[in-house]
């Protein structure tokens, strides 16, 4: 056989002067990232101010909450031309239909037909300077272009804020090559799982009963995760998620998930701020009239944070023992601080060790149940860094049910499996007798014999 010698042109050929001109014109030898973007001002907090006072009696939805907020950052004079709002082609679904009239959908070629809706209020409406971009049912194509749009500060010097909602089911599922992605090009903006959860859509089939999508958020290194319950949750997220990233210039992103289930929201409570950032905070403390033998520690995410509070209060009023009741809006959060922290105990071990911050949190003793919409292997990640009694409830398994309460009745999550947990975690520390459990579950109306939901 022949051979082909290796060959480099003379350092004066006209190959070797126009690689080397190429070169110098990309910045050098090594590939760099070169932000053009210059920082953006804070946003007025303002802002946000309005979902930190609860909403009384009136109910609603976090995905409501969401598109509200979205509105008003949309509108605001300085940051608003920044926001890029991306739909797959369920704008109504999530309520964003308002959006149409006050922005438009983008199109290059304007609207070019006329909408089957065009006598209501709220028609589709498309223009050539239209905000929103609807790629229709394409959620890859959609993540395209939420790569695009958040990588714009450095490939075309602008801080482009995107905001990606879709069905949660669709998301790090069905793109997450593409998320992988976004994290390797240092993409900023926020992904926003919508109808998310796997009991809190009703009437719907299993294609849209995300349960895992928090779990499938753990492998992303910039990916931070949220699952917030409350309004005030909601805006605190978004407003340090804004500022870590366009005005810190921090190389990370944002998953948001929103319910469309409607409750009242409650307001603030004071000092929680931080907490809601590192992962979880106290929502509501324990009677302290009630039985003290043991510490019961009651953590909710999402709209089973509601679960919780029911089964605090049936713990305290129909058994009196007191409970402390924590809302957990990130387990990816405390769980890479758990990991953080060991790390750093690992390297230091002449000084002081450091604690988790949910070991700060919830203390070395007591028992602990931890409810979530997710499957209960979310919880789990942070077990070990929990009390010695941590009971998990999640939403494993298919769930073929037409209401919120079937669902939850059929994953064993709402809040009569709760109390069982937590008198089933006092048992065990051998502060009640077996005896309480069992007339408990008659009692709550719990069928023991029914069918496991893992398996059926």
């Amino acid at each position: 056989m022949g051979e082909a010698p290796f060959y480099r042109p003379a350092e004066d050929s006209v190959e070797l002067k126009y690689l080397k001109e190429r070169r110098k014109e990309l910045g050098g030898p090594v590939p760099s990232r070169r932000v053009k973007a210059a920082p953006l001002d804070p946003p007025p907090a303002s802002t946000f101010r309005e979902f930190e006072e609860g909403s009384g009696d009136r109910k609603a939805a976090t995905t409501m909450v969401f598109v509200r907020l979205l509105s008003k950052l949309l509108q605001d004079p300085k940051l608003g031309k920044y926001i890029v709002p991306i739909v797959p082609d369920e704008a109504r679904t999530f309520g964003m239909e308002s959006l149409f009239r006050k922005v438009g959908i983008y199109s290059h070629v304007g609207q070019t037909y006329e909408p089957v809706d065009r006598e209501t209020l709220l028609y589709y409406k498309e223009a050539r300077d239209g905000q929103i971009l609807e790629e229709g049912i394409t959620e890859a194509g959609s993540m395209s272009s939420f790569i695009a749009a958040g990588s714009a500060y450095a490939t075309q010097g602008v801080n482009t804020i995107p905001f990606f909602v879709f069905y949660s089911m669709f998301g790090l599922q069905r793109v997450g090559d593409l998320i992988w992605l976004a994290g390797d090009a240092r993409v900023k903006g926020f992904l926003v799982g919508a109808t998310s959860g796997r009991t809190t859509l009703a009437g719907e089939g299993l294609q849209h009963q995300d349960g895992h999508s928090h779990l499938l958020a753990y492998p992303h290194p910039t990916l931070r995760a949220y699952d917030p319950a409350f309004a005030y949750e909601l805006a605190v997220i978004i407003e340090h998620g804004i500022n870590r990233m366009y005005v810190e210039q921090r190389d990370e992103f944002y998953y948001l998930t929103v319910a469309n289930e409607p409750y009242a929201m409650p307001s603030m409570p004071e000092g929680s701020r931080e907490g809601i950032i590192r992962g979880m905070y106290k929502f509501r403390s324990a009677n302290p009239s009630k039985k003290q033998a043991m510490k019961i520690q009651l953590l909710g995410s999402g709209a089973i944070l509601h679960e919780v509070l029911a089964a605090q209060t049936i713990l305290e009023d129909e058994y009196g023992f007191s409970a402390d009741v924590w809302s957990v809006t990130s387990y990816k959060e405390l769980y890479t601080d758990a990991l953080e922290t060991q790390r750093w105990n690992r390297f230091h071990p002449e000084e002081e060790r450091r604690q988790p911050y949910i070991r700060r949190c919830l203390g070395t003793e007591g028992v602990a149940v931890a409810a979530s919409d997710y499957t209960a292997a979310l919880p789990v990640s942070v077990a070990r860094w929990a009390p010695r009694h941590f009971v998990t409830l999640g939403t494993d398994g298919f769930g073929r049910s037409d209401t919120r309460t079937a669902l939850r009745d059929f994953f064993e999550v709402d809040h009569r499996y709760i109390v069982i947990a937590a008198l089933g975690a006092l048992h065990k520390e051998g502060l009640i007798e077996s005896s309480v459990i069992a007339g408990a579950v008659n009692t709550l109306g719990i069928n023991r014999d029914k069918a496991n939901p893992l398996v059926s």
